[in-house]
């Protein structure tokens, strides 16, 4: 688990910069500048791919930093799993819509895959973590109201699992709430203890 700081969070997500700043751990935000729709998984499971893309935006931020900054960088994606296929960011409202009208009175998995990487040198820890997701009946009215309000962008799933139960969405979690917002923070907890021990 590399630890040397600082701790260079690649992404934009203020949820991920949010969940770190609660757990007691100051980041500084370098996002990877890759545009991950445009690839495509091949054969490989779910996992390895939301790890693959995790190393790849990791991988982007170090080699941007060495050189001119230390530290360890982490980065993170997450991918839906529903019926076997991979739902990443949706591209537009309609996608969007499409996503969450299928998944309606299902279930699916949501997995994230994490990379901590130092700058320079050391080994790279890799892992991916899973959750399930299960939510009722949304009318098609929310639906449409969510899509109007632009909150559904950047999410894989089209969603915030936090936000839409906060908005009264009939969501439930199997698993690590915060694997489905982006940081899987259980299994995060004894690397987040050693950078807060570090500190002191």
């Amino acid at each position: 688990m590399p630890t040397r700081r600082p701790i260079w969070l690649a992404s934009r997500s203020p949820r991920r910069f949010r969940m770190l700043a609660e757990a007691g751990v100051a980041v500084r935000v370098c996002p990877a500048d890759i545009d991950d729709g445009c690839l495509a998984p091949g054969r490989v499971r779910p996992e390895q791919w939301a790890m693959s893309l995790a190393y790849l935006k990791a991988r982007c931020v170090a080699e941007l930093l060495r050189g001119r900054e230390e530290g360890t960088v982490l980065a993170a994606d997450t991918i839906c799993l529903y019926r076997g296929r991979i739902l990443g960011q949706p591209a537009d409202e309609h996608a969007a819509r499409v996503m969450l009208l299928s998944m309606r009175n299902k279930s699916h998995n949501t997995i994230t895959g994490v990379c901590v990487l130092p700058v320079v040198g050391g080994e790279r820890w890799l892992f991916a973590d899973g959750a399930v997701v299960r939510y009722g009946h949304v009318s098609d009215e929310e639906v449409d109201q969510y899509i109007a309000s632009g909150k559904w962008r950047g999410k894989a799933g089209a969603y915030n699992l936090e936000e839409r139960m906060e908005a009264g969405w009939p969501v439930e979690c199997e698993g690590d709430p915060g694997t489905v917002m982006g940081l899987p923070m259980r299994r995060l907890a004894p690397w987040l203890a050693k950078l807060r021990s570090a500190a002191e």
